[in-house]
């Protein structure tokens, strides 16, 4: 809601209130002058605080066919008036109005997320020209190509590509990382980010309006709008409910006047009924710590899509990660050059080219390998990629291939050889090269654990999550050697695996429970898909892990999965505290209402304090943890 129509309800309510203490003042008046102020001072308060609810109520009614809870408060409120006590209606009417603002305005401190984010884009960008100078222009208006200076202290304007310079880059406000992140010449940087020290050049490489603060306040937006499963039923319960309550108020009052009670204590009975059985509690309790937790998460650098996927990675038990790129660092090193010929910077510098067009992880380590070595890579020509086995391409000589063993045997090239035999033995990655179906060598690929990965999977398990595997395309060595460092059994590691075999594997494993698949994005899509809770591991400036995964994780800190799991679950649990505590309430005041005398500005007070103490319980979730930087 805009900050124009909070202020209009704050005006609404303070009027009303003014109303209420003006009605209160005029019973304490003598007479003749009591009567006429304590009636202007109702009036006022039926004015100010029932139009507006009745207005709404009747607008649901006939827009959109339903009836609103606000029509509950304000038949209760005529009827107070109609058996000659409008003070209790005015005490009604106020409460309810100054709730309600109480309720929209700590609501809108979690839909205040996409403000949030929107304040860290910067206004003013400086633009490179050809002739050497710098120019002034709005950040709105850069567009791919555009080459701009970054000073120390300077918010980056848009994703780009660092061209020159060296220095670090404070990514916190985007990706939760709470350390400075080196950035060189073809390092990406993404919007909103503060350049810390060094001149940097960038490169932009993407339009504003796709940049990653959009994406992430498109995803968020989404997420505020898209209701959790439990947010649809309360919503549902609660149409259903508010045209059960006026029924049952109605029978009541038949019922009250049937038993021998005037027709005036009957009806206030019922609207004292109708007061205490409305389930406004109920119905705000879910989006109440939904919003909440979106909204955390988000300025800490995880992005639910919805309520849902908090939900859902609540529920989960279960986690399957993959390897490469998730829990490793995905910044492998070559450790190991091996030509059967004996020239290996030749087989070097034929799979650099060969591997050029890849964005795989070892392509990479590849690539700054042949740098390293200063190799001049030749051009190779239709090259194609192979998911899971490896690559070809042509160098005008012949087929050239690289990739693991069944890369190997697609090509019909033995590899059981004495030379390569010590390679296939260690605990590396191997990548197999050769030409035709004859292998030239191999090198030897090494990755690195991330320093999080191990911790985060403690916390997982102290977080109550009962089994956690790594599913990896690579050989069972390599599996093992990683596996060893974080503390899996054999059994909960799975190496050598195809796309198709991960997504089969998760199937399998959602009979053990709820199960969440953690992966890079690229080249998990399917497994992301397939499983109960997709999360997609430095999801900054990637559209593909943004749009497969329920759950993105826009650094490579893996202890975020396990702050995100612990608030999915906090989350839950404040949901669950919320609809026993509003609906143990309104039982109460039900029955006190029906057994017992209770009167109505006792039960106003109830349902009243009552709703704003679950919104409150809700908003608990705006400080929690995830928010800081890790």
């Amino acid at each position: 809601m805009k900050r124009t129509q909070f202020d209009a309800l704050t005006v609404l309510s303070g009027v009303t209130a003014l109303g209420l203490v003006l009605a209160a003042a005029g019973r304490l008046l003598p007479p003749p002058h009591a009567e006429a102020v304590m009636s202007a001072g109702a009036l006022l308060v039926y004015v100010c605080g029932g139009a507006p609810a009745a207005w709404t109520a009747l607008t649901s009614l006939i827009r959109e066919r339903t009836l609103d809870i606000d029509l509950l408060m304000v038949v209760a409120a005529v009827a107070a008036a109609v058996v000659g006590a409008p003070f209790e209606g005015a005490v009604l009417l106020t409460l309810f109005s100054l709730s309600t603002t109480l309720e929209r305005r700590a609501l809108g401190r979690a839909r205040r997320a996409v403000e949030a984010l929107m304040a860290l884009r910067p206004e003013t960008a400086l633009v490179l020209q050809r002739d050497g100078s710098v120019k002034e222009v709005a950040a709105s208006a850069l567009v791919p190509g555009d080459r701009v200076v970054l000073r120390p202290g300077a918010r980056v304007p848009g994703d780009g590509e660092v061209a020159a310079g060296h220095g670090g880059v404070d990514e916190a406000n985007i990706t939760g990382e709470s350390m400075p992140v080196s950035k060189e010449p073809g390092a990406p940087v993404f919007e909103g980010t503060i350049n810390l020290d060094g001149v940097l050049e960038v490169v932009i490489t993407r339009p504003v309006s796709d940049s990653t603060i959009a994406r992430m306040i498109a995803l968020v937006t989404e997420a505020q709008e898209a209701r959790a499963p439990s947010e649809r039923f309360s919503t549902w319960f609660g149409q259903r409910y508010t045209i059960g309550v006026l029924c049952g108020a109605a029978l009541a009052f038949a019922g009250f006047y049937w038993l021998g009670q005037d027709w005036e204590l009957a009806l206030y009975r019922a609207a004292t009924l109708l007061v205490a059985a409305s389930p406004c509690a109920i119905v705000i309790s879910v989006p109440a710590a939904i919003l909440s937790a979106l909204s955390a998460a988000a300025r800490g650098g995880v992005l639910f899509k919805g309520g849902g996927a908090i939900e859902a990675l609540g529920a989960v038990s279960v986690f399957a990660f993959d390897k490469t790129g998730t829990l490793t660092t995905g910044r492998a090193t070559v450790t190991a050059v091996v030509a059967l010929d004996g020239d290996e910077r030749n087989l070097l510098r034929l799979l650099a080219g060969l591997e050029a067009h890849s964005e795989h992880h070892i392509a990479a380590a590849i690539a700054r390998k042949a740098r390293e070595e200063q190799l001049d890579i030749p051009r190779i020509a239709d090259v194609t990629t192979f998911p899971s086995a490896g690559v070809t391409g042509h160098d005008g000589q012949g087929v050239l291939w690289a990739g693991n063993p069944r890369m190997a045997a697609q090509m019909g090239a033995n590899i059981d050889l004495p030379e390569l035999k010590p390679l296939a033995d260690g605990g590396q990655t191997v990548i197999y090269f050769g030409r035709d179906g004859a292998a030239l060598g191999a090198v030897t690929v090494a990755d690195t654990l991330r320093p999080t990965s191990a911790p985060a999977l403690r916390a997982l398990r102290a977080g109550g999550v009962k089994r956690i595997m790594m599913l990896t395309g690579d050989r069972r060595p390599v599996a093992l050697r990683i596996g060893g460092e974080l503390g899996l059994a054999p059994e909960d590691i799975e190496a050598g695996m195809l796309p198709q075999d991960k997504v089969a594997t998760v199937a399998r494993l959602t009979r053990e429970g709820k199960v969440a698949f953690v992966g890079d994005g690229v080249n998990d899509a399917a497994a992301l898909a397939r499983a109960d809770v997709g999360v997609a591991m430095g999801a900054a400036g990637s559209d593909v892990a943004l749009q497969a995964a329920d759950v993105a994780l826009l650094s490579g800190n893996m202890m975020k999965l396990a702050e995100a799991h612990r608030l999915a679950r906090r989350a839950t649990r404040i949901i669950r505290q919320n609809l026993v505590f509003a609906i143990g309430a309104m039982l109460t005041l039900v029955v006190g209402g029906l057994l017992f005398d209770l009167p109505l500005p006792l039960a106003v007070v109830g349902h009243e304090g009552g709703t704003v103490l679950v919104v409150l319980n809700g908003l608990r979730l705006l400080s929690d943890p995830i928010r800081r930087p890790a």
